[in-house]
């Protein structure tokens, strides 16, 4: 009997094939179609999501239930994109609209390497990619899957784009090293840190959230960039935003104050999350270890 991994690796493997072989506008919208029933599969995850999305955005069930259902379709259509990157990457321009590059090339340029802080919020996978498409050597952090073959595929594709996989975001070694080389480093930072974060408001809820790239930018002088890449008005066409580097307050270089910039960095990201609800994965359980105890 086929059990669960390979059951979605024989899934994902069709699914592959089949938007592979369409033009891109089609493509993205079966992955769309695709996520749409995904929701019919995980019902329990689609309660607990509408739940906390309710919870989190003060609204009512209804609205939080049609809000996570869009991050289901946005999660499909990014999937299909990201499958689709190794026919894209040279054609990024075409349906992505970028701004503030100015910003994230005055960073590069400085030399001291550059750390993109983003978030799981509409397709941050071709956020990466288009740096390394025009002329931004970038590394982007991994995490193991259950299972190995879907590890591997992540990475093909990340380097299909252009882009390092450097390895886990535990690895500050690899990471030094990156940065040093003046090269950039992208960080999701809209994950459950547990025992190794820091308790900060996210979405106005305490939150574990990962320091990393605060102490990184304290200790090597790096500049921080907030960059997302969100999708246009449901459609394939994408908009990428380069923000301003983010500094301490009151002067003080970003990072001197860890909580501070962690709190100013959740902050950022909670009014991109706010701005773009059904965008973000609410499927993911952001507030558990704070909810759970396991942190104060």
């Amino acid at each position: 009997m086929m059990n669960k991994q390979s059951f979605i690796w024989s899934i994902l493997s069709a699914f592959r094939k089949t938007v592979t072989s369409l033009p891109h506008k089609p493509a993205v919208m079966l992955g769309g179609f695709v996520g749409s029933f995904v929701p019919l599969f995980t019902r329990k995850k689609l309660r607990e999501a509408s739940k906390r999305c309710a919870r989190v955005l003060s609204i009512t069930d209804k609205e939080a239930l049609r809000i996570v259902k869009g991050a289901y379709i946005n999660f499909g259509k990014s999937t299909a994109e990201f499958i689709r990157l190794p026919v894209m990457a040279s054609k990024l321009d075409r349906i992505m609209t970028v701004y503030g590059e100015e910003n994230l090339r005055e960073a590069y340029e400085a030399g001291k390497g550059v750390l993109i802080v983003t978030a799981h919020l509409g397709n941050w996978e071709y956020a990466g990619a288009w740096c390394a498409q025009n002329g931004y050597k970038i590394n982007g952090l991994g995490a193991d899957q259950r299972d190995e073959r879907i590890t591997a595929l992540i990475m093909e594709l990340r380097n299909a784009g252009g882009m390092k996989a450097l390895g886990k975001a535990s690895d500050l070694k690899a990471m030094i090293k990156a940065l040093l080389r003046g090269e950039i480093i992208a960080v999701p930072v809209d994950q459950d840190a547990k025992r190794a974060g820091v308790v900060s408001p996210f979405l106005g809820y305490p939150a574990s959230t990962p320091v990393g790239m605060a102490k990184l930018a304290d200790k090597l002088g790096c500049a921080v960039v907030p960059a997302l890449c969100v999708r246009w008005l449901g459609t394939e066409k994408l908009e990428l935003h380069f923000c301003p580097a983010l500094e301490g307050r009151e002067g003080k270089p970003y990072g001197k104050d860890l909580q501070e910039s962690i709190d100013d960095c959740n902050e950022l990201i909670s009014g991109w999350i706010r701005k773009y609800p059904d965008q973000w994965m609410w499927m993911y359980p952001r507030w558990e270890a704070v909810e759970r105890g396991d942190i104060d």
